[in-house]
């Protein structure tokens, strides 16, 4: 799963008249009125207001197609979904988190292939995560919405105020900075579940990715899910361990299992670095301006190098619409130039061949790979199996907060990998 999610309510809202003019590409264009239901879990962060603005601008341009946009609470979502694909009342459109999620719920979505043409669809980046085998020429299941990063934000003025010169790049030197930062003042290194519903705790996969970043090659990953590299395999251990040591040594919030208003703590001052995503972006920079920058959580003996770059989720439709080609000509629609303009101004980064952002900060980050020459890897919540997801939910926050070893916690991970069925096991992506 890509990233945190606020839950709300279910509430219905029809696509306004506002936005952009020029035609969007793709169809929509007939005389027969089309209604579009669009699922999302969104809450009010910017993929949903990415969203308004996509759908506002299609439906100015194909007046014929209105939407109807239903925000679904995030801690349920998926069953909400899988229940109506049963039932097949469910939406034409539906958010996807890509991955094995997407392979997951494949049978009640539509392949794209047929649907959209295939210029467009070469201007997309990572469709192979969003496709059957994870082979792009299977053709996707998503219109991925943004190039997502899970990454750390930092406070230029508090390492400058602590002394620190550069932002650190390994285990050591982040050790000496939260050393730094505590004496300046500052909580070094901030963590809660604010911004999100996945849990009552912090959402631990922005840090489990990084952790085994700095433990195995991109090409290794595989195997965490099929078994070429247990979870409690030494590597893992050794990586765990010294996280476990943050909060035991005050790098961190002494109260990281309670918190909610952590990304308060970093807008406001008084934490120095926080580890997130890009859809709380345009929310730093709004509340700190040029004084938040990015960096790649320095989890590593040596300097880290590699830095979550993925498309995480975006748009699918599903298998029982009876408007699939009106709602693949909108997906086509996020592919061209004015909709990548509009994903932009929405403080999101366009999942496009070439594309740039606006926003300095999104902008930093893609320049670890394409500038600084950091190995892109996938969000490991999204290549790991969904049953080991959603035990490390509950295990491994409390590594961190030193309530269970990271010997017993990774053995239980390693327990459930162990039971789960074994065409889940295999060398095959499912």
């Amino acid at each position: 799963m890509r990233k945190a999610i606020l839950a709300v309510t279910a509430v219905v809202a029809a696509a306004s008249l506002a936005a952009c003019g020029s035609d969007a590409g793709g169809g929509g264009t007939g005389s027969d009125k089309v209604t579009l239901t669009l699922w999302h879990n969104y809450g009010t962060e910017q993929n949903a207001v990415a969203t308004q603005k996509l759908t506002d601008a299609y439906h100015k341009a194909h007046p014929n197609v209105s939407f109807k946009l239903v925000s679904q609470p995030g801690d349920n979502y998926f069953s909400l979904l899988q229940a109506a694909a049963i039932s097949k009342t469910g939406p034409d459109l539906a958010v996807m988190w890509t991955g094995l999620f997407t392979l997951k719920y494949a049978s009640g979505l539509t392949n794209l292939k047929p649907l959209i043409p295939a210029e467009t669809l070469s201007k997309v980046n990572g469709l192979d995560w969003m496709s059957a085998d994870f082979n792009a020429e299977n053709g996707p299941y998503v219109m991925p919405l943004e190039r997502q990063f899970y990454i750390g934000f930092y406070s230029k003025k508090a390492l400058a105020k602590a002394g620190i010169a550069k932002v650190p790049t390994t285990w050591n030197e982040l050790n000496s900075a939260c050393t730094a930062l505590k004496a300046a003042g500052y909580t070094p290194l901030v963590y809660g579940n604010g911004g999100q519903s996945l849990g009552a705790t912090f959402y631990p996969w922005y840090d489990a990715s990084y952790l085994a970043i700095g433990a195995h090659s991109v090409d290794d990953w595989k195997g965490l899910y099929d078994g070429g590299i247990a979870w409690d395999d030494q590597s893992n251990m050794d990586q765990y361990t010294k996280w476990a040591a943050l909060q035991k040594t005050g790098c961190t919030n002494p109260d990281i299992l309670t918190k909610t208003n952590n990304l308060d703590d970093f807008t406001s001052g008084k934490a120095a670095m926080i580890i997130d995503g890009t859809w709380d972006t345009q929310k730093f920079t709004d509340a700190m301006g040029d004084d938040v920058a990015a960096f790649v959580p320095p989890f590593s003996d040596s300097p880290i190098k590699g830095v979550v770059e993925y498309p995480g989720d975006g748009f699918a439709i599903t298998s029982y619409s009876k408007n699939q080609q009106a709602a693949a000509d909108f997906l086509a629609f996020m592919a061209t130039p004015e909709g990548a303009k509009l994903i932009d101004e929405a403080g999101l980064i366009p999942d496009l061949e070439g594309s740039t952002t606006t926003n300095p900060v999104n902008q930093q980050m893609l320049a670890f790979a394409e500038e600084q020459g950091f190995v892109r890897y996938p969000m490991l919540d999204n290549v790991v199996q969904g049953n080991v997801v959603d035990a490390g939910n509950k295990i491994l926050p409390s590594i961190l907060a030193g309530k269970t070893s990271p010997a017993d916690g990774l053995g239980q991970l390693a327990t459930v990998w162990n039971q789960l069925p074994e065409d889940e096991r295999g060398s095959t992506y499912k």
